[in-house]
């Protein structure tokens, strides 16, 4: 492959990983981007729109009936309250749910999203949807990676747009709080589903563009883009790399692994590929950009 877009955890974790400090050390470093994984996501595909409409996306990834239906993320959570208040420490994939607990979870809210005019979805165990009116008015919301750890009532949807959400979010937390799944999972030592994240919302994108041939990745919402703009995918194991041939553009998308799996497994995956003459384009979490060429190995003169 000529180009390979790395998408990685914060660069901050990397505190142990000298061969990547090497590599940071030894390349060439670029303007910061935005924070997150929607920036990550934005710089190798192109969407219309100011904002990625996850909902929309994943539900036609997964199910095949987006339509022209506006969504909007309704992801299982866990919210813990605190002396000062409450954060958000768990979503979606992090919950590890079942298809028969999301089910069973599910169904006494249905009727409080149904008389909103706003029918819950389970899209998958972990992905639920609300399938809105179309013009629905929404308040900005925040993503649950934005949100994690944060002050809950500052992530919640703001001002007068907003309260129809905050009072939602708050009658799911009280439907949930007693319910025999949650309970039954705190036996097994799980921790509970006691509330509902709300984001990503938007309508399916006419289109979705990009330059890559190649995406390497076990997150569905790559596919979905992948898929719209006609990208192959491959999941993402180390010999995935050996699998793409030389000559394409490429993501390698390892942001939700640990750093020392990525040091140990990938990255002298990374250095064959760096030195049959690739070009690493390094996209961190935290927003540090960084470009490291074959022939980069040669600045020695450069320390970590």
């Amino acid at each position: 492959m000529s180009s390979l877009h790395l998408m990685l955890p914060s660069l901050a974790r990397f505190d142990d990983a000298p061969m990547l400090k090497r590599w940071l050390a030894r390349g060439d470093r670029l303007p910061d981007a935005s924070r997150g994984r929607e920036a990550q996501l934005r710089e190798v595909f192109q969407v219309p729109g100011a904002s990625l409409p996850t909902a929309a996306l994943l539900r036609e990834h997964c199910t095949h009936d987006a339509g022209e239906n506006l969504w909007l993320c309704a992801d299982p959570a866990y919210a813990r309250v605190e002396a000062n208040g409450a954060r958000l420490l768990a979503c979606g994939d992090e919950l590890q749910l079942t298809r028969e607990e999301a089910e069973s979870l599910a169904q006494p809210l249905r009727p409080l999203f149904g008389d909103a005019g706003a029918p819950l979805e389970i899209t998958k165990s972990a992905t639920w949807a609300l399938r809105l009116p179309a013009g629905a008015q929404l308040p900005a919301f925040v993503s649950p990676e934005a949100a994690l750890g944060a002050d809950l009532l500052e992530q919640l949807p703001q001002g007068d747009a907003g309260r129809r959400w905050r009072a939602l979010f708050n009658e799911a937390q009280i439907i949930l709080h007693s319910h025999p799944v949650n309970a039954a999972r705190r036996e097994r030592g799980l921790i509970p589903v006691n509330a509902l994240w709300f984001w990503g919302a938007g309508t399916l994108p006419m289109w979705v563009k990009s330059d890559l041939k190649l995406a390497i990745s076990d997150d569905p919402l790559v596919h979905a883009l992948g898929g719209r703009a006609g990208v192959k995918h491959l999941p993402a194991t180390p010999d995935a790399l050996d699998e793409a041939p030389p000559g394409l553009q490429a993501l390698l998308d390892i942001a939700s692994l640990e750093p020392m799996p990525i040091e140990s497994a990938w990255l002298p995956r990374l250095e064959r590929c760096l030195r049959r003459n690739a070009t690493l384009r390094l996209a961190f979490a935290s927003g540090e950009r960084f470009r490291v060429k074959h022939w980069h190995r040669w600045r020695v003169w450069r320390k970590p």
